[in-house]
Parts: structure tokens; sequence; C-alpha cells
């Protein structure tokens, strides 16, 4: 009985302890989900005859215009990451080893920079029209005929070219991971490479191409700065429009809503559609086919398939902004580009390191208590990275104002003190939208890591007298350095490149290198953006060689 009532304390503090993560999980779950329920229950709001203006005039075009974008995107990156995927995994041909990992590059370019580049080399005054006029002897738009850069299919084409790498990506894993069974089988029922691809490989890899194509449409939607660019309007421009240049705050958040609820439902779509769907394969996954060995003409077309996207998305506009950026580099690298490099890197690397820590608590949480409830509430506050930057600003920002407005009135009404805004407007929400976003990057990143850790390890520190939170300190943080700095970068990569919800939320005389790039792209001066446009691109490309450094280790595990 003694015995017993000395055991019993440790027990009751370590269920306190797990109902702490627990209650820690659940409040961080819905202190993330909460901008996308304020979005959501705009629907509600009545707008008058606001929203029947805009759902007479503008919302058909950008219902249409945003359909039509995912549509052509998806196709576009769909044939580019797939065929490239399979012709590095199944082919062997000169410079197939390279490729391999110079596809992912353009993955580092964000596609309004690719945009800004392409309309400078293309549009009337640009090298390439000029060039075809000193040939032809054309002196005016009337003497010919040149396809227009700022439309519809320029925006497929510039948004395709930097997001075929995720399709490409995990395409190709899903190609590597095939067992050389199920092919090797198909080639001896006569199958030829083309046959085998379509009737074998494509099928099984179809749930990576679905997941694929799911980001791709993520990052089309949440585009704003190529489409408003190429005046191509969608919903993540007329969000912007109707929250700042209307004034309408009720009725951009309803447009948010709308697209949000066009996000869920295409998430749900494709788990429904997969839902008894089962893929497996016989034995190791990394027993690949033999492959089949391209020579002469068939080997260069295949180099050419490769080396195309690699050139257009990346090579071609990283070289015409080094030539810019190195053509004055005293102007282009003044002290604005360093202030405005640090006011990004104080937001990557607040957001990095918030988001690490949260994520880590989200983690370990559910590994302790892997119930129903904890892992809705994970799964919810990790869905923010399919919602637009746009429709997660204006989430934030509505309650944000709502707190500072009350805030102010109880101040002045107790103490005859106003506060004014004391987070509208500030790094503080900014970061919190950052969060929101990109907490997923870092959350999937971190439970990969932990769930590589045996459970025996945490019975092994509890039975040593450590309690939860101190087996994560002590025992799991220093296995799982590598994913959490892996998980850092990642969010930093990302909030260096976001768009939409800076420009939304800012602070004032706050700045980003993306805010500058959209700002003198806009007023066509790419000259003086391409300092902060490579700076951007040259970040990116950190996220593009651990990538392709993992991909290549799996493959020779």
């Amino acid at each position: 009985m003694f015995l017993a009532s000395l055991a019993a304390p440790p027990q009751k503090l370590r269920s306190i302890g797990f109902q702490g993560w627990t209650i820690g999980v659940i409040g961080i779950a819905l202190l993330i989900a909460a901008p996308m329920l304020v979005v959501l229950s705009s629907i509600l709001s009545n707008t008058g005859e606001v929203w029947l203006h805009l759902a007479t005039t503008v919302l058909p075009s950008y219902i249409g215009n945003s359909l039509l974008l995912v549509f052509g995107v998806s196709m576009g990156a769909s044939l580019i990451g797939v065929s490239t995927a399979w012709l590095v995994t199944a082919c062997r041909f000169p410079g197939r080893s390279i490729m391999q990992w110079a596809l992912l590059l353009p993955l580092a370019v964000p596609a309004y920079i690719l945009a800004y580049v392409y309309t400078e080399i293309l549009e009337f005054y640009g090298p390439v029209q000029t060039l075809l006029r000193s040939i032809f002897g054309w002196t005016s738009v009337q003497d010919y005929w040149f396809p227009p850069v700022r439309s519809m299919a320029g925006a497929i084409v510039m948004l395709s070219l930097v997001l075929y790498p995720y399709i490409y990506l995990l395409v190709r894993v899903a190609f590597l991971e095939q067992s050389i069974c199920t092919l090797e089988a198909s080639r001896s029922l006569g199958c030829g490479p083309w046959r085998s691809f379509f009737k074998v490989a494509l099928p099984l890899a179809r749930p990576a191409l679905v997941a694929g194509l799911a980001l791709v449409i993520m990052e089309t939607l949440n585009d704003y700065g190529t489409v408003q660019y190429f005046s191509v309007d969608t919903f993540s421009v007329g969000i912007y429009r109707t929250w700042f240049n209307m004034g309408e705050r009720i009725a951009a958040s309803q447009l948010a809503a709308c697209l949000l609820i066009f996000v869920l439902g295409l998430l749900l779509l494709e788990q429904w559609s997969r839902r008894q769907t089962r893929y497996y394969q016989s034995i190791s996954r990394y027993q690949a086919a033999i492959p089949y060995h391209l020579t002469s003409g068939r080997a260069l077309l295949a180099g050419l398939v490769c080396a195309l996207p690699i050139g257009l998305g990346f090579l071609l506009p990283a070289g015409v902004l080094l030539q810019m950026a190195l053509s004055n580099v005293t102007e282009r690298f003044s002290q604005r580009f360093w202030t405005l490099a640090t006011h990004s890197l104080i937001l990557a690397l607040l957001t990095a390191a918030i988001g690490m820590v949260l994520s880590l608590v989200l983690a370990y949480g559910l590994r302790l208590r892997p119930t129903q409830v904890m892992n809705v509430a994970v799964r919810t506050a990790a869905i923010g990275y399919a919602i637009p930057g746009s429709v997660i600003a204006v989430g934030v920002l509505i309650p944000v104002g709502h707190l500072d407005n009350a805030i102010d009135a109880g101040m002045k009404a107790h103490f005859g003190i106003s506060t004014g805004l004391l987070l509208s407007g500030t790094i503080t929400a900014l970061v919190f939208a950052y969060l929101v976003r990109f907490l997923a990057v870092a959350f999937n990143t971190v439970e990969s890591s932990l769930t590589r850790i045996k459970p025996s390890l945490d019975d092994a520190a509890r039975s040593l007298g450590h309690n939860a939170s101190q087996t994560l300190l002590r025992v799991h943080a220093p296995l799982m350095t590598g994913g959490l700095l892996t998980a850092m970068m990642l969010v930093f990569v990302d909030v260096m490149k976001e768009l939409p919800a800076t420009l939304i939320m800012r602070p004032f005389n706050f700045d980003t290198l993306a805010v500058e790039v959209y700002r003198l792209a806009s007023d066509e001066r790419l000259a003086e953006a391409a300092a902060p446009a490579l700076a951007i691109v040259v970040v990116g490309i950190v996220p593009v060689i651990l990538l392709s450094w993992q991909v290549a280790n799996a493959r020779s595990n």
C-alpha cells in the first residue's frame, strides 16, 4: 500500500502532463484554424447590394478564369512533370544524370518573377520581337502577329513552368518505387516502352500524380502576382480589389469564402476518389527495372524534352536577372536592397523558428495521444497550406481588427486612453498569417522525422523518471536536429517568396523583397527589380538542392 501510494503521484503527474499536451495541441489548432473559420462565417453576413453587384458583374469572370487557369496549368504541369519523370527514370540517354536533379530548379523561381522576365523578353519592345522586325523588315504590330504574353495562355505557361516540379518529384519517386516484376511482366507480354508506360507505370503512379496535381492547383489559386500582371481576373485578384479598391471587407471575405469552399471541395474530392483504391508492390521498392537505352535521334529528343523546361523555367530567367543585376552593381545592391533583405530575413526567421516549435508541439502531442480528436485537431491546423494567401490575409485581418477596436474601446471607457491599432498592420499579424499558411510545411517534415524514432526510447526515458517534456527535449530533439532544421529552412524559403499575404498585411513602410519586385515590375522597371528577384531565386535553390539530395539518397538505400 505504501509503495502504491508512492507510485501514484508520478502517474498522476504524467496524466496531467499528457493532458497539458492535449490542451496545448487543441489550442494551437483552434488558433491556426481561426482565420479559416472567420472567412467561412462571413457567408452569413449581409452585404446588401455590394454582393449582388459583384455576383452580376465580375464574379462569373472570377469563377471562369480561375477554373480555366487551374485546368490549363494542371494539363501543362502534368504533361511536363510526368514525361520528364518517366524519361529520367526509365530511360538512359546523355545528360540524364544532370537533368534528373536540374529538373527541380524551376521550383526556385516564383511564377511572378518568371512573368516579369518573359514580358521583358517577348513584348513588342523586347529583344525577340525587335530581332524579328530587323530580320524581316517589319515596322509595326500591323505587319505581323505575335502571341500575346500578358494573357490567359501566358499565365498558364508561366505557372506550368514553375509548378511542374511538384508533379515531377512525386511521380518520379513513384516510378522509382515500382517493382521490377510488374514492368518486366508487361515486357514479357509484348508491351513496348510506350504501352508499358500507359498500361502499367502511369496507373500505378496515379496516387503520386493526384497528390502533385493537388499541390499545383493550390499554388495556382494562390498566385496573385502573375495573374494580376497579366490582367487575368481570378479570385485572388478579386479579393484584393474588393478589399482595397472598393473598401468592402465583408464582400472580400465572402469572395474568400467561395474560394476556400472550392479548395476544401477539391481536397475532399481527391480523397473520395481514392477511398477504395489500393496500390501494392510485391518486392523491394528500389529494385528497378532494366532501363531503356536510347540512342541517336531518340536520345536527342529525350534530352531536348528534359532540357526545355530547365532552360525556360530556370536558366533563361536566372541569366536575364543576373545580367541585369550585374549591369550596375552599385545601384542594384543599394542601401534600400539591404533594408528590404533585412525585412524579409526578419519575417522569414521569425516564422521559421515559431513554426518549427509549433510543429514539434503538434507532432509530439499526436504521438503522446493518438486519439481521433487529436488527429482531427492536428490535421485541421495543417490544412493552411492548401488555402491561398489572400484568403488567409482576409481571415486574419478581420478578427485582429475587431480585437484592436475592442481593446481601444475598453481602454477609452476605463482609462480614457486610446491604444489605436496594436496588432493590425504589425509584424505580429503578418507572422501569424505566415504561420497559418506554412505551418503544414514544417509539420509534415517534423512529423516524418519524429515517426522514425522508436517508441521504445519513450518508454526507456520515462522509466528513468523523465516526463513528456523532458523526453522531448533530451531524447527526441537531439535525434531530430536534421528534420527540425529542414522544417525551418522550408518555411524560411516559402516566406521569402510569399506575395499575396505580404502585399495585403505588411506594416506601413516595411516592404520585403517580394513586394519590391512586384512594385517595380508593375511599373515596368524590371532592371531595378532584378537584384531582389535574383535574391529570392538564390534562396529558393536551397530546398531544391535538399530535395535532389533526398531523392538520390533514397535511391541509393
